[in-house]
Order: C-alpha cells, then structure tokens, then sequence
C-alpha cells in the first residue's frame, strides 16, 4: 500500500479540528475531521488506512470511551489521545488500553508531526501485512518472501514475477545478507516449478574436493570412500530448481562440468558415462561482479554468459529506508514465535537507531538484532538493548551540503525581493505556498525578519 494513512482528527471544538486540520495540511499529511465519534467509526470501516488523532475531554462519548470502541472495530489502529487535562495516571491507562501515543495540550507541531508519522509507519505495515495474509497468488508470494515497499524493492517484485514465469536461468547480486537466498525462493515459489524441489547449496561452504561429488553424485568406486552409488544435488533438483549460492567461489574444474550441464541439460556422474537427462531451472547468486572476476580469469567467462540470461539486483539494507522498520517488526514476530515470547514494544527511539545504523549486515545482522530484542540479551555488534550505544545520524556529503545552501539562498533571496510576502515568493520561486512553508520550516527561515 502507497498511499499514507489518512489522519483523522477528533474533536468537539470546530476552531480546534480547523487549526490542527491548517497545520497538518502543512506538513504533508491528509487530515478529516470528526466532531464526533459515530461518522469517525462509519468511515474507518471504508477506510482502514487511517490513522486517529482524538481529544480526551469530549462529550457523551470521550477519547478513552472512544479508544475502547476503536480497539474493538481494529485492535491494530494506531490512536494517539490528547488532553489539557492530562496527568500520569491518565496516560498510562492511556497507552495500558491500546494507545500508541498519549500527549499533553499545548501539543508541540514537531512532537506531534513526530508521532503522527511513527503511527502512519506502524499503520502501513500492519495493512501491508493482512495483504500478505489475505492473498495467495503469485504477487502475494513475492510480497511475502521479500518484505518491503521502498521503491527498489517494488521493483524487484515486479521482475521476480516477470522471471518466475520465464523459467529461465538467472544471476542474483547483492551484498553478504542482503536476502539473495529469499529471493531466489520467491523466484521458485511464485513459478511453475513449485511443486517440485527446491535444492540450494552454498559453494563457498563446501570443500573444493567435495563440491564435485555433490553437484554431480558418483558411482560406487568412483574414488576412494566411495562405497555406494550416490544422486548429486542437480540430479536431485530435476523438475525443480538448483539455487547455487556464492557461485564465484566454484572451482574452475567444477565451473566447466557445470556448463555442459547447462548446455545440454544432462549430466554424468562421477565414475559413470552415463548420460542423466535433467530438468532444471539454475538460479546463481554472488556477491561479486561476475564479468569483472571473469574478465581477470578468475571465473569462466562463458559461464558467466550462460548463466547471465537474466539478473537481479538487490539493494543493500541502508537503501531501503522504512523497509528497515517494515522487516524488523516482521523478524520480531517470528521470533516471538520461535522462542515463544510476547514481542517487546518498538518504541520511537528504537525506530530512529534502527533507521539510523548503517547495517553492514545487512538482512541477516537485522534478523539477528531482531533475535535478541525479543530475547531481551545482548550480542555483537548493533543491539537495542545495549542503551550505551549512540547511532548519530548521517551526515551530508559535500555534494548535498552544496544542494541544501543553494537552495537555502535561492528561499532567502525571494523572500528579502518579496519583503516576506509567501504568495509572492512563492510564485517567484514556481512553487506552492505549503511547499514553500515547509521548506523555510526546514531552513529555520522567519517571513518577519524579511519583512523587516
């Protein structure tokens, strides 16, 4: 789901629901107000990609009433109460009866903008979550194995279902754990090939004088040890899929069986002249460019080019943005369930560590991290539960800085050649008045000291 959670705003005081409405409106999001609580709950039952904003002290039915009412239609719908009235004890009988947030008027804009976002950002997963739940075809596949709607990864869902139907031998690349392997199962599953096996070996992992014998099988005799006829792992995978993880690391000897079965689509093995037919789809992932390493002889060149009929990509952790968030929630969850343990609350300071940290990892230190924030220990490395640790925030690179003040010069000299009139400077500029608006609130730019 794209679209951002709609917000809306409860309140039985007009001049209130219109100033938080202006403000909202400002800062990019979609406000509807509610004087009540009847019309609110009528339209969330058409409109679940919402998020609620309400009052405490209202009439006949107040915010803790309402909050009651709104946990039996969507246990999962985020709620942030406010109140001028608005004690300890209030709050937390507040957040004890499902509120994800409970504030203290005068709100604060930057808080409150804060924790409408981080309830927008909970909204989206549980939707996005139940659409992976309700569906059962090919999209929903795809969306399940790979978790995340960033632009990269959307585009990755649509060439893994391109390729599944394709049926055709593909490279994957990605950093160490990025999900190469999930990747190279939403390709089995979401293709005709499912019912079929699925056989995956890590090539780095298996000894040079072994990876023969298993991708191939051998004959009884055919070298010493080996006492019985055993199926290697392509002949295993016929009908199916053979994912070969780590293919940069295959030793030459073995790359050029590999591409006579790929040629002809039969085998021999070890000890044996007898040709096996095979059926089989070959999926290859490497963290290395394979052209690069071929072009230095240390990967056959035309492997490469038989393998290479289509690729992947996949983009590393830090790229993925609010994916981060999106798949530690999805880790924590089957964690509580592997250890079977109630998950923690993700608060808004673990939010911002984990959007924050670099994730060298990648997927695999997220689970990890995901691992022990239920568990509640720590480890190695990043850890929510390690408060000592600091994650500062990116800086800018030299390039963006440069961006950002020449943006910043060319906001300030409109607004001094318009005197600090917004209609005017913002026309000067070609730009709405709202983009303006948060683009000086962005800057720490005042229209009075223009004026002055």
């Amino acid at each position: 789901m794209s679209q951002l959670p709609i917000v809306c705003i409860v309140d039985d005081d007009p001049s209130v629901l219109d100033s938080f409405a202006e403000m909202l409106t400002l800062e990019g999001f979609e406000p509807r107000c509610f004087s009540g609580p009847s019309l609110l709950l009528t339209f969330l039952q058409q409109n679940p990609n919402a998020v609620v904003l309400s009052d405490v002290c209202m009439p006949d039915v107040d915010g803790m009433q309402l909050l009651a009412h709104l946990q039996n239609l969507d246990a999962e719908l985020p709620v942030v109460l406010m109140s001028g009235h608005g004690d300890i004890p209030m709050a937390t009988q507040a957040m004890r009866e499902g509120a994800v947030d409970f504030l203290e008027k005068p709100v604060s804009p930057s808080l409150l903008v804060e924790r409408l976002r981080q309830a927008q950002r909970q909204r989206k997963w549980v939707l996005a979550r139940r659409e992976q739940q309700l569906c059962q075809d090919d999209k929903a596949i795809v969306e399940r194995h790979v978790v995340g709607e960033s632009p990269g990864i959307k585009q990755l869902h649509e060439q893994i279902l391109v390729l599944a139907n394709a049926d055709v031998d593909t490279l994957i690349y990605g950093e160490t754990g990025s999900g190469k392997d999930v990747v190279a199962r939403a390709l089995h599953d979401a293709s005709q090939r499912r019912h079929h096996p699925f056989i995956a070996i890590n090539c780095g992992a298996m000894p040079e004088n072994l990876i023969e014998s298993e991708l191939f099988g051998y004959e009884a005799g055919a070298f010493t040890g080996a006492k019985q006829r055993q199926m290697g792992k392509i002949e295993a995978a016929s009908g199916g899929t053979l994912f070969l993880d780590e293919i940069e690391t295959m030793p030459l000897t073995a790359q050029i069986r590999l591409l006579r079965v790929l040629q002809e689509r039969s085998l021999e093995r070890l000890g044996s002249t007898q040709s096996i037919q095979v059926n089989i789809r070959v999926i290859a992932a490497s963290k290395d460019d394979l052209q690069r390493i071929s072009e230095k002889g240390l990967f056959r060149l035309d492997l490469y080019y038989r393998l290479n009929v289509a690729s992947l990509r996949l983009p590393p952790l830090r790229e993925r943005g609010d994916d981060i968030l999106m798949l530690f929630q999805h880790y924590c969850q089957l964690a509580a369930e592997r250890f079977q343990k109630a998950c923690p609350p993700i608060r808004a300071h673990h939010q911002e560590r984990l959007l924050h940290y670099a994730w060298p990892g990648n997927v695999r230190e997220l689970r990890n991290t995901a691992d022990r924030f239920v568990l509640g220990i720590e480890g190695d490395g990043f850890s929510l539960n390690d408060t000592s640790q600091a994650i500062p925030a990116p800086a800018l690179d030299e390039f963006d800085q440069k961006l950002e003040d020449y943006e910043r010069k060319l906001i300030e000299d409109s607004l001094a050649a318009a005197a600090g009139q917004i209609g005017k400077a913002a026309e000067q500029l070609k730009m709405s008045r709202k983009t303006l608006y948060r683009k000086m609130k962005k800057f720490q730019l005042d229209k009075q000291t223009f004026r002055a």
